[in-house]
């Protein structure tokens, strides 16, 4: 019986001699033939996204796996140097670090997004037919200032001025004709969001990927999972430079010597 064995799922069938995934021989007919971001999104959305939707969301992708200097990066480093199981709780110290802080921008702001044309109504067509969402941006800033919200996708704590991920990723959008309403949403709070909250942020990364991969139909509630998947790149590369050039420790006491420690109570 052990020959007859097979193992159905939603996604495709195990079998002894075949894999078969979304339909398709996995060895014969998707090895070498289907990039990994085409197959993720293909997973996700149960059908084979065309070429203009895998440049955006390998663009997303590539905009994530971050490799800059974060507290990720120096949980991954930390605990790869002194964890008993030193990879493994590498990446999951780096993923449960930015689990919150950094992987929720993009679910987070791709919900506020879904959240305000959804509660917009009228006003959110009108605005997708005439290109105008500054007055639906608007409302929506005041509306999380009088809750005392943040508006995610606002700032970012290296790039002041311009996160230099966020034009780039609306120029792609824009050039396969996926700069839809989540985006010129997004766009448009850029634009208003200093009239209420009395400064100018930039719009972060994190924040312009949660537009587009909205704009690109995928669940709200998964969008934390795609920055998990891309921080995982950016994790992995932390730890191989590690292994060539060991300097977790330095980095962490570098800032922990630097830190100044306040009380709770003055807080």
């Amino acid at each position: 019986m052990a020959d007859q064995l097979s193992f159905p799922t939603s996604l495709g069938t195990s079998d002894p001699t075949t894999i078969r995934l979304l339909g398709h021989d996995l060895a014969a007919d998707l090895m070498g033939s289907v990039g990994f971001g085409e197959l993720a999104y293909w997973l996700v959305a149960g059908r084979r996204p065309n070429p203009g939707e895998v440049r955006v969301f390998e663009a997303v992708l590539v905009a994530l796996a971050d490799h800059g200097f974060t507290p990720t990066a120096i949980a991954a480093r930390l605990t790869y140097l002194s964890a008993p199981e030193s990879l493994q709780g590498a990446l999951a110290a780096g993923l449960l670090g930015g689990g919150s802080r950094f992987l929720g921008v993009t679910e987070d702001c791709g919900r506020f997004l879904a959240d305000t044309i959804a509660a917009a109504g009228d006003a959110a067509a009108t605005a997708a037919e005439t290109g105008d969402w500054d007055a639906v941006a608007l409302d929506a800033v005041r509306r999380a200032r009088a809750d005392r919200r943040l508006v995610p996708g606002l700032g970012h704590p290296v790039h002041k001025e311009r996160d230099p991920r966020t034009p780039v990723l609306i120029r792609i959008a824009d050039e396969e004709g996926l700069r839809g309403p989540h985006l010129r949403l997004f766009e448009a709070i850029g634009r208003v969001h200093p009239q209420v909250l009395g400064r100018t942020l930039p719009l972060n990364g994190a924040g312009v990927c949660g537009a587009a991969l909205a704009d690109l139909g995928l669940p709200v509630e998964l969008l934390r999972g795609f920055a998990l998947l891309a921080r995982a790149a950016g994790l992995l590369g932390h730890l191989a430079e590690e292994r060539r050039n060991p300097i977790g420790m330095d980095v962490y006491l570098a800032v922990d010597r630097n830190a100044v420690y306040q009380p709770p109570e003055s807080m």
